[in-house]
């Protein structure tokens, strides 16, 4: 909340026509002036206990309600009881008004979503430092717990968080960065896993834009520059579909659709390619109306648009995606497959019908709008079963916050495929799942007793990754147990879970196991087993624990391997030299001349580590994180390992700055990725260049050869990120190379 002060004539007016422009978007979905009347008188409510309120921004506090309910209404798709509790629901936590006083104006059920909204609000703004622990986490618990009694609880805190995402500018920046990381751990995958592309979507643009500003700007002017060159040869590829569905009799519009910045973002980024490189760029969705004189079914119809446009251009038969017989797990359906134009551009082409769009659209409140209205009556779907799923995990009395929040991501995040029992019933498990994760997701006797499967018919061992389509079948004898090893290879949480407990019941054996083969693998070394030597391991295999017992029992168990022990140490030790150099650089510099290479905006003294999960350089947009031994590490923004710790940990976020330091001598390990076409003497002119011309130090150079075509790494240091665009610019000139991109070590 921000300031309370008069409002101003402007103000008002600005408020009468943003409510206007809500009401006319909920005249579209409520039919009833009944309905209409609740959301106006809502609406007053909410004013009067707003009144005088502003936000950080300087605007009047009710337009977030205002906002939050428009996108409730229009990309969500609630009805109007959602649409009054949106307008409400900052008015208990804000106000002196009560639940109860809600009840009894706007009744049980509005009243129920907003005490739910105010109860995730209480944990999430609560900056009681000592209460801090884990509260993130907390409060995720809290917003899944709401899909016990009523979703639609997380569907506005969803539209809430949008809000939030459009108007972070105005925040803080160590606020922001907190909110930007929590909402790319949990609520973008919870947002796709519910089936809300658009809400999706924007976040994921509104996270690049003030994660990566450069990336976002650039993606952006590319995409502008090419809709336009590219418009008319788009237009000129729909014609001829839109003349040919026009003399089949379907009733129909195209939509065409450009690849958000986000997705062309993560794209390039986890195929190591530029912008040029992206095929994909354009889609174009025919959304039909179902009902026709054939009485043909959707994926007939489906089949039929299909079968017209193939007739007209050439498609690629492997980017064919039947998700009208196979939904995806967020209810998702459509026919997909990408065609070639005329010019010589792939589009990908969606084959909807209305009610598919619908559910693409505004997903589970669409899907269960059809539910109702009698479409897939008697069938439960497959994100009607990931709810179950999840209030399972919910009740589990043996997992903590935080755990609970790294296991709702991890199920968010991954994707199912379909395979078959023996008897031809089909089931659905996790994408690279082996045969013994589908023995233990039928029964516990049945994963603890396995000692093979078939798949289609053929013996395969337990490890043997499913594919889609196959047919299992488990085979078991009597005196088997789980064994160690099945750890290394299981890629579900139902079976880590189940044969963990299994080896756990053999606990105390294990820690004296792992002792034992740690002491003499140690002993081999040269090493001995002391507290020293015992907390480097603990930190080298990750084992965030107080106990040594938890890394005996690991190796003891087989989870933890110490093929790689002499590895572990050396890095351990070349990590502690690291951060003493660093620190001792530090030091120096600052003492020798007041410049530093980094520092945060309180101008605290810290001790700085360069996180080696994402390798930052000055000139990155980074973030910190604050341990209890006073040491700050520095993670790129759009880490993984970053977003995780400000999700869970935001009151720990430091906001570090690069700054320039006289005679800097530190340099930094980047990697970067080559592709082009190869020639006599490309490698010499490549390794010519960044040794002799830029001065810059090689460490490690893996290039290959194929069918004239080369492709590889190099990494190498620099002392930031002019010294490392500089060098990209002048490897893209040497004849033959095609790209250069900096990619993750």
């Amino acid at each position: 909340m921000g300031s309370i002060s008069e409002f101003s004539q402007h103000d008002h007016e600005v408020i009468a026509r943003e409510f206007a422009d809500l009401m006319e978007t909920a005249r579209k979905r409520c039919t009833d002036p009944a309905e209409l009347e609740a959301i106006q008188k809502g609406f007053e409510f909410a004013n009067v206990a707003h009144k005088g309120v502003r936000r950080r921004s300087g605007e009047p506090y009710i337009l977030h309600p205002i906002a939050v309910a428009k996108i409730v209404a229009s990309n969500i798709g609630l009805g109007y009881k959602s649409i009054v509790a949106a307008l409400l629901h900052d008015v208990v936590e804000d106000t002196d008004y009560t639940v109860d006083n809600l009840r009894s104006l706007f009744g049980d059920k509005v009243a129920t979503i907003v005490e739910g909204l105010t109860k995730i609000k209480t944990v999430l703004d609560n900056e009681d430092k000592a209460q801090q622990k884990s509260m993130q986490a907390e409060n995720f618990k809290r917003i899944l717990l709401t899909l016990n009694d009523d979703v639609r609880v997380v569907l506005i805190k969803l539209a809430d968080r949008l809000h939030n995402c459009r108007t972070i500018e105005f925040m803080p920046e160590h606020k922001r960065d907190k909110i930007l990381s929590e909402t790319m751990f949990v609520f973008i995958p919870l947002a796709h896993r519910l089936g809300l592309y658009g809400v999706k979507s924007e976040m994921e643009d509104i996270w690049l834009r003030y994660k990566e500003p450069e990336a976002f700007n650039e993606i952006t002017a590319k995409i502008n520059r090419n809709v336009i060159d590219k418009d008319k040869e788009i237009n000129d590829f729909i014609a001829p579909i839109d003349q040919a569905l026009k003399t089949a009799g379907f009733r129909y519009e195209i939509k065409k659709r450009v690849k958000t910045p986000y997705s062309i973002w993560k794209k390039m980024k986890n195929k190591g390619i530029d912008f040029d490189q992206i095929f994909d760029l354009y889609a174009v969705r025919i959304i039909f109306d179902s009902e026709n004189e054939a009485n043909e079914t959707e994926r007939d119809q489906c089949y039929h648009i299909f079968s017209i446009i193939t007739g007209l251009y050439r498609y690629k038969s492997d980017r064919v995606r039947d998700w009208v017989n196979y939904p995806k797990n967020n209810g998702y359906e459509a026919l997909h497959c990408t065609l070639m134009s005329r010019t010589g551009i792939w589009v990908e082409v969606q084959i909807r019908s209305r009610r598919m769009h619908e559910i693409a659209e505004k997903g589970i409140a669409a899907h269960w709008a059809y539910k109702k209205d009698g479409f897939a009556e008697g069938t439960e779907s497959e994100m009607d079963k990931w709810i179950v799923k999840v209030k399972e995990i919910l009740v589990n009395p043996d997992v903590n916050a935080l755990e609970l929040l790294d296991m709702i991501h991890n199920d968010l995040i991954k994707t199912d495929i379909l395979v078959f029992t023996p008897k031809g019933e089909q089931k659905s498990i996790e994408k690279g799942a082996t045969a013994l994760d589908f023995a233990y997701s039928i029964h516990s006797h049945i994963g603890n007793g396995a000692i093979a499967a078939k798949v289609n018919l053929r013996l395969v061992p337990l490890s043997y990754v499913l594919k889609t389509g196959d047919q299992i079948e488990i085979i078991t004898a009597e005196n088997e147990k789980p064994k160690r090893e099945w750890l290394d290879f299981v890629k579900t949480r139902k079976a880590r879970n189940l044969i963990t407990d299994y080896l756990k019941s053999e606990r105390s054996d294990s820690i004296k196991i792992g002792k034992k083969v740690l002491s003499e693998q140690l002993e081999a070394l040269g090493y001995k087993l002391n507290d020293k030597t015992v907390n480097m391991l603990m930190n080298g295999y990750e084992v965030f624990d107080t106990r040594p017992d938890e890394l005996y029992f690991r190796i003891g168990t087989g989870i933890i391997k110490l093929n790689s022990l002499s590895e572990v140490l050396k890095k351990s030790h070349e990590d502690k030299k690291k951060e003493n150099s660093w620190f001792n650089w530090f030091k120096k510099e600052k003492k020798a001349n007041e410049n530093y290479i980094i520092s945060d905006k309180e101008g605290s003294e810290h001790k700085y580590i360069i996180s080696t999960c994402c390798n930052p350089i000055p000139g990155d947009s980074v973030i910190g994180f604050l341990a209890s031994d006073g040491t700050v590490s520095v993670h790129k923004r759009t880490c993984p390992t970053a977003n995780n710790l400000a999700s869970k940990f935001g009151d720990k976020i430091v906001i570090p700055t690069w700054e320039h330091a006289k005679d800097m001598n530190m340099s930094f390990l980047v990697r970067l990725s080559l592709k082009g076409f190869d020639r006599i003497g490309i490698i010499n002119d490549i390794t010519r260049y960044i040794s002799f011309v830029m001065s810059v130090n090689i460490r490690k150079f893996c290039l290959g050869t194929e069918d004239g075509v080369f492709e590889g790494y190099i990494d190498l240091y620099v002392h930031d990120m002019g010294d490392l665009e500089k060098l990209v610019r002048k490897l893209q000139k040497i004849e033959g190379i095609q790209s250069v991109i900096r990619t993750d070590l």
